[in-house]
């Protein structure tokens, strides 16, 4: 009878462990070289969102997701997805270390009243490969994510798979699905009004209604709109070759 001792099956859990990890990171090194040129049929969050549905036993739920190029999506929507949640993605290199170092003093001082400060990048990499939550793990991933998404991706292809994945709704996933439940309309067609509405909702798109706005979310439509003006409208998309 062979019998294992207690350190052997710690080794083999260790040896089990790492090329499970080499196996993830093998796969998203992969998805990062495929996705640069291909249309993601799905997310990570996509399918976290339908499994836990299915599990809560909603299984009229669907994740539903149209992808579309960026020459099919309004530049409005663009300028404000950019207005709303990073206005500096032209330039940085997928962190804001600015809006990082804000952040974690509001966050000191309000421990109840937590903000984030993640890059366009980051969110993309996190709704793409990655769960919902917060954890400094996920956060190790995403940032290593990030920097390999920044380095072989353009920054018009960051935002292409960001406004095709990222959720607006309970299982309105991309803009185009968005476009058409919300306005009955292609997502090249949404005005700069209806693109800073769907643009307000990202914070929390469970919590903010683009279909039912509150006052909250009309306030910060209109103040995405003041910004999509500042920021220099279509001339800014062309400026930064994101048109």
């Amino acid at each position: 009878m062979i019998r294992f001792s207690r350190k052997s099956w710690v080794v083999r859990l260790w040896g089990w462990l790492k090329r499970g990890v080499i196996a993830v990171v093998g796969l998203w090194l992969i998805g990062i070289i495929l996705f640069a040129f291909l249309p993601v049929p799905f997310s990570a969050v996509m399918v976290e969102r339908q499994l836990g549905a299915w599990l809560s036993g909603d299984f009229g739920y669907v994740a539903h997701s149209d992808w579309v190029a960026m020459d099919d999506i309004a530049p409005s929507m663009v300028l404000a997805v950019m207005a709303a949640e990073d206005q500096k993605f032209p330039d940085h290199w997928g962190f804001d270390i600015a809006a990082i170092e804000k952040a974690l003093s509001h966050n000191e001082k309000r421990p109840t009243r937590i903000r984030g400060a993640s890059t366009l990048s980051q969110q993309t990499a996190k709704n793409l490969f990655l769960w919902d939550g917060r954890s400094w793990l996920r956060k190790g991933f995403e940032a290593g994510l990030t920097a390999g998404i920044e380095l072989v991706w353009t920054k018009r292809r960051i935002l292409t798979v960001y406004l095709n994945i990222v959720e607006f709704g309970d299982g309105i996933f991309g803009v185009e699905a968005a476009a058409q439940h919300f306005f009955h309309k292609p997502a090249s067609r949404l005005t700069a009004s209806e693109a800073a509405l769907l643009a307000a909702v990202l914070p929390n798109p469970h919590r903010y209604k683009a279909g039912a706005p509150s006052g909250y979310v009309v306030q910060r439509q209109q103040w995405i709109m003041r910004q999509m003006r500042q920021l220099g409208g279509d001339g800014f998309l062309k400026a930064n070759g994101l048109d």
